[in-house]
């Protein structure tokens, strides 16, 4: 048999990338391409669905031409996306807007009236709706831009946008309605209750009625579709998921007990687990949403490589000149000088509250606090504690989610703060787990083309597909000779919050003019 490819496409938040990949998980071509996205007021953000599909056409017909294979040899594609960009749509396709991207929050008031209702169908989000959701913002489009809500035959998100140009289906995806569309399979799925208590029952006709798991198939290529991509109509395309929720495939995260740690801008931390928790301040626990049968918890950090950019953006002036004498990156020359530094930073703590908690707080006015400088500390130690005080918020979420039951016995890592072997080793040593990286750094292209591989039938599932596909690299063990400094200073940054809490709140809302 001829070799056969598998086509993963990630419509991220800031571009769309498109990566080719053998049966075996290797990358033999890829590509990626930026668009705009639109902030016309606070709070906004907005995105032209055309940009994603010509992104799409764009990245898929360069990473099919630098591997150099046949179009025909390619027999599976998938997608993936940010969670709930929202988009009411004609039934042909046709965007009555722009969408609203992820990270508009435009809707905080109506998120809040969800809350409100304290549904029992809130239980699978721990009680607490996000204005980043399908049903906050479909609610904001009713009260704000009615017609629209009328006028559309749809209102899904990015994936399944994309997917019916592929395909010319409209199908949802049980991924993105349980973790962001209130869908609970356990309470027979739609939140058709909690929508007639907020007067919007019409929502649910707006849905897809047909509802996938990751990787089934959602059907082949059109020859529309076949024609701009450079590919043939014979391609199965299936369906995929949200970005992070597709890494824990590339992860191999497929077995109750692991969890994934996405590094990027932020920090996702998604651990999966053999039955539903309740008692925990992450999200979730979401049923079915990767895998049948599993659960999900869903924790993060708002801001982690955020932090680490800023410092090099405001304070790296000196190392970027180090690293321009000796022909290196900046980072190599940070990280040399930070591991130079004890742990513990001599007694500096950082909050990483730049941007408020995400979990387990919940608090989006905390804010970010460097406690313990004396005059001896260097901008190396600075930078070490901001490495550090980042682990201790992941030892935070992992000491939540064990009180809550659940217990990581192995940690996957993916993203760009990767490919920092300090901030990895400082991670495991400060929660004390083995991390591991796998051979495919772009964990998130290859779980949707485990999708893929999947739905076109190359494997009998998801499940053996990330066996298949899924090499593991590299384990790093905890330093037991850091685990004395670590804990003590781990319940110093616990304790922090709460002695800080005021004052934090008192200036967010000086800073914001809400005094």
């Amino acid at each position: 048999m001829s070799t056969q490819y598998v086509l993963g496409i990630d419509a991220g938040t800031q571009s769309l990338r498109a990566m080719l990949f053998d049966l075996h998980g290797r990358p033999v071509g890829s590509s990626s391409q930026p668009y705009i996205t639109h902030y016309d007021r606070v709070s906004w953000a907005e995105q032209e669905p055309a940009d994603w599909w010509s992104a799409a056409v764009a990245c898929t017909r360069r990473a099919v031409a630098e591997a150099g294979v046949d179009p025909a040899a390619v027999v599976g594609v998938s997608v993936d996306s940010t969670s709930c960009t929202m988009l009411p749509v004609r039934a042909d396709g046709t965007p009555l807007r722009r969408a609203l991207l992820w990270m508009d929050v435009r809707s905080v008031e109506q998120a809040a009236r969800v809350t409100a209702t304290g549904h029992p169908q809130l239980r699978y989000v721990s009680w607490v709706e996000s204005a980043e959701w399908m049903i906050p913002k479909a609610l904001w489009l009713k009260e704000n831009q009615p017609e629209l809500i009328r006028d559309a035959d749809y209102v899904i998100e990015c994936q399944d946008w994309l997917l019916h140009r592929l395909t010319g289906r409209w199908v949802a995806c049980v991924n993105q309605c349980t973790c962001k569309w209130n869908y609970a399979a356990p309470e027979g799925g739609w939140p058709v209750d909690l929508l007639r208590q907020l007067d919007f029952p019409e929502l649910v006709d707006k849905w897809p009625t047909e509802v996938l798991g990751m990787g089934a198939p959602v059907g082949n290529l059109t020859p529309a579709a076949a024609e701009e991509l450079g590919l043939t109509t014979s391609a199965v395309v299936a369906q995929g998921g949200i970005d992070a929720y597709v890494a824990m495939l590339g992860l191999g995260v497929t077995e109750p007990g692991r969890m994934a740690l996405v590094m990027g801008t932020s920090t996702c931390h998604m651990a999966l687990c053999d039955r539903g928790m309740f008692e925990t301040h992450v999200w979730g626990p979401y049923p079915d949403a990767l895998l049948p049968g599993t659960w999900v918890l869903e924790g993060g950090q708002t801001t982690t490589g955020a932090i680490v950019t800023w410092f090099r953006d405001q304070f790296g002036e000196a190392a970027a000149r180090r690293a321009a004498e000796r022909g290196v990156e900046v980072w190599d020359v940070l990280d040399e000088e930070a591991a130079a530094v004890a742990p513990g930073s001599e007694g500096l703590v950082l909050l990483d509250y730049f941007q408020g908690n995400r979990t387990p707080l919940r608090d989006p006015q905390a804010r970010g606090t460097l406690v313990g400088l004396s005059l001896k500390h260097t901008a190396a130690h600075v930078f070490r504690s901001i490495y550090e005080g980042t682990a201790y918020g992941t030892r935070h979420i992992l000491a939540d989610l064990a009180q809550g039951g659940f217990r990581a016995d192995g940690i996957y890592a993916c993203g760009g703060g990767t490919k920092s072997a300090l901030w990895l080793q400082i991670h495991a040593d400060v929660c004390g787990v083995p991390l591991y990286l796998t051979r495919v750094a772009d964990a998130t292209c290859l779980g949707t083309a485990i999708c893929a591989a999947a739905g076109a039938g190359c494997y009998p599932d998801v499940r053996a597909a990330a066996a298949g596909m899924v090499q593991m690299e590299r384990r790093i063990d905890p330093n037991e000779g850091n685990r004395a400094v670590y804990d003590r200073l781990y319940e110093q940054y616990v304790a922090l919050y709460p002695a800080l809490r005021d004052s934090m709140h008192a200036l967010a809302a000086h800073q914001s003019g809400e005094e």
